[in-house]
């Protein structure tokens, strides 16, 4: 499988008054913000509110049939059976961790910075609100690019202009039921890059007094970025926008696995990991969610066999992982990632909405992308150094004698050509550094990786590299839109 790698709304009802609330009361209240204060609370909501790790990772080949358990949500169970079978999802709109409900909160996203960049461009202090609107760029542009990964086709230059894409809105909604066209994948990606060129250079962190890394601060919009471009094959545009998420020493931007985080116990542990003050945090965003609480005991999710492949089992550095796994048998291993804090309803209220906060982007992402950029240029010596940085906090006992990377380690490791088992390497430490954080599916689709999933009634479930169950189906309500369904 691992040669395989490398050789060969839109617009509902129900969305609507989700995503424009305000407007119940006063419907041109929009005018009312006017100053830089109100036009970053109005930012606030310009990142989606949900949450794509449940079903991201019952796709990936991070899942396994460990029989039994289940959460207590009937409908957490049901994401995470049809997303292993890759069946469409049936949910309702408004069911959290679902598909359709990620659709929704992307739109709902994108609605608030098209606000934002509406009134600051109409604004008399336009030159003053630079920074604001490129916030709002690079939040759009976020947004979109989301929802073009995982609801159309992977980027190939070959068939991107004709490849269905997703619809790029640039303006605020004025009317219910518009009607959509999804254009192709070539043109989402050049809105996205449109949208980045002209934003990136917008970003100034000295507007964010208070909590910087729940905004596009620099360094999270250039961890995009690398993203984006990854995706795009540009990857000297990679390299660049990486080592601008990574200033001075690589070391000092990662999470200290290895020293502070693995002596910490699992409360502790589960509350650390996603807060601003942790270093690797680039942006995070609150979300809407139950994967906090229900990822240990979903059915499909990681049990024996791949926890033994990834994490018991010594790596190509010759060391395990400093990851603690925890549970009591495979059907509720886990890494405790998540903290779950209940909103209530109100006050005096026993029922609440639960949130979990969750890492959009990531130092040590941005640390990998860019060594497999170098690798696909040919730089592998950069690529080896970029991947003995990610060891050194992240495997246990580090030394730098003992575990860093060699040429030859590695090919004697992959019994493969360099360039291939430095690209398998670097595929395998991202695959269990973000375990539980749904990264895997973005590399198995890039990759076209198959995935094969095997239920305990043995039942063989296959997604092959054309497949189209790789691309997630439109919500249904987006055919009001006029949006074409994609094949199945």
């Amino acid at each position: 499988m691992k040669r395989s790698i490398i050789y060969c709304l839109l617009l509902s009802t129900a969305l609507w008054a989700g995503c424009n609330k305000y407007l119940d009361k006063e419907p041109d209240n929009r005018t009312d913000i006017q100053t830089a204060e109100q036009i970053a609370q109005l930012l606030t909501a310009a990142y989606p509110q949900a949450n794509y790790i449940l079903f991201c990772e019952a796709m990936s080949d991070n899942a396994e049939d460990k029989e039994g358990g289940g959460s207590s949500y009937d409908i957490l169970n049901r994401i995470n059976r049809q997303s292993y079978r890759y069946e469409r999802v049936e949910t309702a709109p408004d069911d959290q961790d679902s598909p359709d409900y990620y659709w929704m909160a992307c739109y709902k996203a994108i609605a608030a910075a098209n606000q934002a960049l509406e009134i600051i461009e109409s604004s008399p202090d336009k030159a003053q609100l630079g920074p604001h609107r490129g916030e709002a760029l690079l939040a759009r542009a976020y947004a979109h690019f989301m929802l073009v990964t995982l609801f159309a086709k992977t980027y190939d230059n070959a068939t991107a202009a004709s490849d269905p894409g997703i619809p790029y809105v640039t303006a605020p909604e004025k009317e219910v039921f518009l009607q959509y066209d999804r254009e192709t994948v070539a043109y989402t990606y050049e809105m996205i890059e449109k949208d980045i060129k002209e934003g990136f250079p917008l970003i100034d962190d000295k507007i964010y007094k208070e909590a910087p890394k729940f905004h596009f601060n620099k360094r999270a919009a250039a961890a995009f970025a690398a993203r984006f471009y990854l995706f795009k094959q540009d990857y000297a545009q990679v390299i660049t926008y990486a080592s601008l998420a990574l200033p001075g020493d690589a070391v000092d931007n990662i999470r200290p696995w290895n020293t502070i985080l693995t002596n910490l116990q699992y409360n502790e542990l589960e509350t650390e990991y996603t807060k601003s003050t942790l270093k690797g945090n680039l942006l995070l965003q609150e979300a809407n969610s139950f994967w906090g609480d229900a990822y240990p005991s979903l059915r499909f999710g990681i049990g024996q066999k791949i926890a033994t492949n990834l994490l018991i089992q010594n790596n190509v550095s010759g060391g395990r992982y400093a990851y603690d796994l925890y549970g009591a048998s495979p059907r509720s291993y886990n890494i405790p990632k998540f903290y779950t804090h209940f909103v209530a309803t109100s006050i005096n209220a026993s029922t609440g909405h639960p949130y979990n906060t969750i890492p959009l982007l990531t130092a040590e992402e941005a640390l990998l992308n860019r060594a497999e950029a170098y690798v696909l240029l040919g730089n592998t010596a950069l690529a080896i150094a970029d991947m003995n940085a990610f060891i050194s906090q992240n495997i246990q006992g580090y030394s730098a004698s003992a575990h860093n990377l060699t040429n030859s380690k590695l090919t004697n490791y992959y019994n493969a050509p360099l360039q291939f088992a430095a690209m398998y390497a670097i595929l395998d430490f991202k695959r269990a550094f973000f375990l539980h954080e749904g990264m895997r599916w973005f590399d198995i689709l890039r990759w076209k990786i198959p995935v094969t999933h095997e239920t305990l009634e043995g039942e063989q479930i296959v997604l092959t590299p054309e497949d189209n169950r790789r691309v997630l189906q439109l919500p249904a309500l987006t055919q009001q839109a006029g949006l074409a369904q994609n094949p199945r």
